[in-house]
């Protein structure tokens, strides 16, 4: 769920996409017999790491309509041909065959090498999902598609953190912007399990098959913070370790207090109704919390500590802005991240014009500013907005803030944080088990179709970045 309401305006902007969209070309004058029934679309290049990349895409049947704008589907082969000069691509990977639900990850490839390639189902070459103001899929190349591997982050690899954000679990109906009755939202298929538990499900299980030692969820971990819910947020998460520990948890917006009968068992909120977020991952009693992962100094900021309906944009209470900046100051040259729900400010969103999209702008300004007193902090990881975005301010131009896509829909993942002595690496990946990449395919048609438009990230480095940054004085996870 997006729980803010656009303004007039802002459907000005999306009416300029859906139109824009338009312009996509179509394969027309071919027959589905003669396709086979199968139509790859939807190519994504999601993972660029110096020695692998991630792709994914979708088989259909050619002019049909599953009922959500999008070709029914239809299981296929999965082959991506790929080599280091576009007329020679002497490689080969495969995925699972026999799903129209696509997902291969190309391996041992050289840091600081460009590759050309194309993704293939029963030998038809894959579309690439069409953003308006960015590319999906690489480089286009005539015929292939090119990418170039990043050389790795400098030094020795110490330890590896999952980043994420939006689990929503609880939630049913997903893509529903502010409650606007011409916006339909998209339900999970009869007789599949809850989409919030299946990608919730995939994220831990692909975060340790990635290598992450820790977790860090930025908020949103429910739909709207029932005891129930919760419960079957921590006992997914607690798969993964020990909360405080193995993984860490901020509140969002959609985890606020609530008032009303299902939340009267809860503690007393501080600001209004009961607080069953808390009693669920505030064991200490506060929302916010420092911890120390083998000398990185890692800050959860409760971006909602403060009286509303959700709906608004996000806030510190005095009390924790003064803890906030107290922490920085007495160390200010610890390398520190910093996690939280809303991001300080958004870049490139037509539904920024809200206002409900951030934290309160003074306030971030404020941390801004606290950033730029305390060289330490490199990293500020935040959700709320479901995409990817990663942005640099100058008020702090040495902090990557970087917006994560929702865990539990389109497109479905998290970012893996690579900490080196020498600096850090930040890559997206999609979760990948089988329903997980059917339900985000599934999602992706939520806003008729254009939500990756807002949500995948229109820049490479959106997704995937590699920083030089001196962090010799962490030391490795045993």
């Amino acid at each position: 769920m997006i729980c803010c309401r656009p303004s007039r305006r802002d459907l000005m902007r999306w009416s300029a996409i859906v139109a824009s969209a338009s312009l996509v070309p179509t394969l027309d004058g071919t027959s589905a017999h003669a396709m086979d029934n199968v139509q790859p679309v939807n190519l994504e290049l999601v993972t660029v790491t110096e020695t692998t990349a991630v792709l994914t895409w979708y088989t259909g049947v050619p002019g049909t309509d599953d009922g959500l704008g999008r070709m029914k589907p239809a299981p296929s082969d999965a082959e991506v041909v790929y080599g280091t000069h576009p007329s020679r691509l002497t490689s080969t990977a495969h995925g699972p065959s026999g799903t129209p639900y696509h997902y291969v990850e190309l391996t041992d490839l050289e840091p600081g090498r460009t590759y050309y390639y194309k993704a293939l189902s029963r030998g038809r070459a894959a579309t690439p999902t069409f953003l308006a103001f960015g590319q999906a899929a690489g480089t286009p190349h005539g015929d292939v598609s090119a990418f170039t591997t990043p050389q790795p982050p400098p030094g020795r690899h110490l330890f590896s953190v999952a980043l994420c954000n939006d689990l929503h679990l609880g939630e049913t109906v997903a893509g529903l912007v502010g409650q606007l009755p011409w916006i339909e939202g998209i339900e999970q298929l009869p007789g599949h399990p809850p989409y919030p538990e299946v990608m919730a499900k995939a994220l831990i299980e692909d975060a340790r098959l990635r290598g992450a030692r820790h977790l860090l969820a930025a908020g949103d971990i429910t739909s709207e913070a029932a005891p129930a819910d919760l419960r079957s947020a921590k006992n997914i998460l607690d798969t993964f370790g020990t909360l405080g520990s193995d993984y860490l948890v901020a509140r969002g917006n959609h985890d606020r207090a609530h008032s009303g009968e299902p939340y009267a068992s809860c503690t007393p909120g501080e600001h209004q109704g009961n607080d069953c977020f808390k009693d669920a991952f505030s064991a200490s009693g506060e929302s916010y919390f420092t911890r120390n992962l083998n000398g990185l100094r890692v800050i959860g900021l409760d971006t909602y500590d403060k009286p509303g309906n959700g709906g608004d944009a996000g806030g510190l209470s005095p009390t924790q802005r003064a803890w906030f900046e107290a922490e920085l100051k007495k160390d200010p040259d610890r390398p520190t991240l910093v996690f939280g729900h809303h991001p300080l400010f958004v870049e490139n969103d037509p539904l920024a014009i809200t206002g409900t999209r951030s934290l309160d702008a003074g306030q971030s300004l404020r941390i801004l500013s606290a950033y730029n007193r305390a060289p330490g902090v490199f990293l500020h990881h935040a959700g709320h907005t479901h995409r990817n975005q990663r942005s640099v301010f100058p008020l702090a131009p040495r902090v990557v803030q970087q917006e994560i896509g929702a865990v539990k829909e389109y497109p479905g993942g998290f970012t893996l944080l690579r900490v080196h002595t020498g600096g850090y690496a930040l890559n997206f990946y999609k979760t990948r088990s089988s329903e997980a990449r059917a339900w985000s395919e599934r999602s992706r048609q939520e806003l008729a179709g254009q939500w990756p438009q807002l949500s995948l990230g229109n820049r490479p480095t959106d997704r995937n970045t590699v920083v030089t940054r001196d962090l010799s004085g962490l030391s490795a996870l045993s």
